[in-house]
């Protein structure tokens, strides 16, 4: 399993308008890729503008996918002015078969 972290950090005033773009994008990602089995939106208790996801695909391939989707360019075109930072992060799952 390939499992991909990331932290935004959002504009400020922006966040409301990110979490719905991003909750758009995660349902279209496990509805239309065979290989997102999970795609988690989250956002920080005490900051909202701090937004965390964690998506797990069968494997790196998988992830490309995503990446090259159109629902996907479409999202990252749209709210790539409201993000303040981007961190990203990979995984290799060792309790997967």
């Amino acid at each position: 399993m390939h499992i991909v972290t990331v932290e935004f950090i959002v504009e400020p005033g922006r966040a409301a308008d990110f979490r719905a773009a991003m909750i758009d994008n995660a349902r279209a990602s496990q509805e239309r890729e065979a290989g997102c089995s999970q795609f988690d939106v989250c956002t920080d208790v005490d900051d909202p503008a701090t937004i965390f996801l964690y998506e797990v695909y069968d494997d790196r391939a998988a992830f490309e996918v995503h990446l090259a989707s159109a629902h996907f360019k479409s999202f990252d075109r749209m709210v790539k002015p409201w993000i303040r930072r981007k961190t990203v992060r990979t995984y290799l799952r060792l309790d997967a078969d």
